[in-house]
């Protein structure tokens, strides 16, 4: 019931159905054995959900590069499979690197992912050495047929506009995100491996794929404890709907690739607004695979409950020892770049107001839209309905509308700034002025002033009362920040 403007979800859902569906019928098509069509599916899968540069050029770059970052490790995962020891180092090795990546960026992000999950989906196979020829084979033609969907034949990216992504909050050695975050998810691996084999000598790398996962995206103690929490409960709901869809059909094609095609949707459509409806669909999709594989039973999925809960176990203590992050000091960084970008975009506004054909708002608005995004999933931890503290929670929602005020003036005063027949207002100088002091109160110096030329010059234009309204609005929202977030940093909330 989400809105989805320009049925964007729909469409990239859509397709992914198509390009996975095209990936597993051009390796039956090859005569290929299940296993190998599965890992089709699967990399067809990995290649249309995790590969995410800003151009499409740039994912069509990431995209043939994935096979350089999956198939050495499809091969030493299967080679090392009968070696426990030297199989359990690699894996760790591969998540450590693979952390450790994403601080490239998104092409960094997507091939660490595929390099873990092209480990992971050989124990879910338990492929071995004689399988590398025809698993290789899959792999390459389910890249080559999501990609003739992704970048030929669908191709929703083209007619979208770039969207804009913010950067993460920087830092060095220990303290940047992604080498912090590499030495957590090799902790809570290495644990989830342990605790997991303890369960079950066949399917502990279940405890393995839940770390590596819930540290996707997290960035401070609070998001790792929440997204545990939801990735549980959608196994769980997931468990209880595989015992009344997977288990009766009893691996039976047909019905069975119906239904495998609507989880993919749910994956794909889901996945942006809820991290728990995403895992129901994951697990449901997993009760298919293991039918057709002809191993599902219900004490299988029970079992996959439990190694779920080893996993988030395993996440949770990582991210509460090793170099642990308080979410206070996540959302501190990302509400001062937030509040940064309202002032970038009110400073471009003003130019283009001052006649600076050149300056142009619209792009830093779309940012500061993206940035209240990683906002509002910075400050779910203190939004959630299980936080007993009722203060904090009621300081994190006050941040949040008045952002979301500041995001609304931003857009209009853009909306203004865009009127060709716009022209200077000496009014907005002085409004452009109290803006860039509030952000300071908030932030400290600001880069820029807002307005570089012509200050002061007399005049009215039609928006400029328009304009006006949307810097008096910012104005305000930016003072009222100040009490939350000074309440918040006494209290380290």
């Amino acid at each position: 019931m989400a809105p989805d403007p320009g049925l964007v979800r729909l469409r990239i859902s859509l397709r992914a159905v198509l390009g996975i569906g095209l990936a597993v019928a051009a390796s039956e098509l090859a005569g290929l054995s299940l296993s190998a069509s599965i890992t089709a599916g699967l990399a067809a899968l990995l290649a249309l959900f995790t590969v995410g540069d800003p151009t499409v050029r740039g994912q069509a770059v990431t995209t043939a590069l994935l096979p350089v970052a999956g198939f050495p490790v499809l091969a030493l995962a299967a080679t090392l499979h009968t070696v426990p020891t030297a199989r359990d180092a690699t894996w760790l090795a591969v998540v450590l690197g693979g952390v450790y990546a994403r601080r490239w960026g998104p092409r960094g992000h997507a091939l660490g992912i595929f390099a873990f999950m092209t480990f992971f989906i050989t124990q879910f196979l338990h492929a071995v050495p004689a399988q590398l020829p025809e698993l290789y084979t899959a792999m390459a033609l389910a890249l080559a047929a999501s990609s003739a969907v992704r970048f030929g034949a669908w191709c929703v990216e083209r007619r979208l506009p770039v969207p804009a992504v913010p950067a993460v909050p920087g830092g060095r050695g220990l303290s940047r995100v992604t080498t912090r975050q590499a030495f957590q998810t090799t902790a809570a691996c290495a644990f989830a491996m342990a605790a997991g084999q303890v369960l079950s000598h066949e399917r502990w790398y279940w405890a393995v794929g839940t770390a590596w996962w819930i540290f996707v995206n997290t960035s401070s103690r609070g998001e790792t404890l929440v997204r545990g929490f939801r990735r549980v409960l959608g196994t769980l709901t997931g468990i209880a709907a595989g015992m009344l869809i997977a288990v009766p059909l009893h691996g039976a094609p047909a019905p069975t690739a119906v239904i495998v095609a609507v989880c993919v949707w749910g994956i794909f459509y889901t996945a942006p607004l809820s991290y728990s409806w995403m895992m129901f669909f994951v697990t449901v999709m997993a009760g298919l695979l293991y039918g057709l594989l002809g191993v599902l039973h219900p004490g299988l999925l029970v079992l996959r409950l439990a190694e779920t809960g080893v996993g988030a176990l395993g996440a949770v203590l990582a991210v509460a020892l090793v170099l642990p992050v308080t979410t206070h000091a996540v959302t501190d960084r990302w509400v001062g770049q937030a509040v940064r970008s309202v002032h970038g975009c009110t400073a471009a506004a003003a130019r283009r107001l001052a006649g600076d054909p050149d300056a142009d708002p619209a792009p830093l608005a779309a940012e500061l839209e993206a940035l209240l995004g990683r906002v509002r999933f910075s400050l779910a931890p203190l939004v959630h309905p299980l936080n007993p503290m009722r203060a904090r929670k009621e300081r994190a929602r006050q941040v949040l509308a008045l952002l979301d005020d500041c995001a609304r003036e931003a857009r209009g005063l853009a909306a203004v700034a865009a009127d060709p027949d716009a022209s200077h207002d000496a009014r907005l100088t002085a409004a452009c002025g109290r803006v860039e002091t509030a952000v300071e109160v908030l932030v400290g110096a600001v880069p820029e002033r807002a307005v570089t030329a012509g200050e002061g010059v007399p005049g009215h234009h039609p928006g400029a009362e328009q304009a006006l309204a949307h810097l008096h609005g910012l104005e305000r929202a930016l003072a009222a920040l100040a009490a939350p977030l000074r309440a918040s940093a006494a209290v380290g909330a």
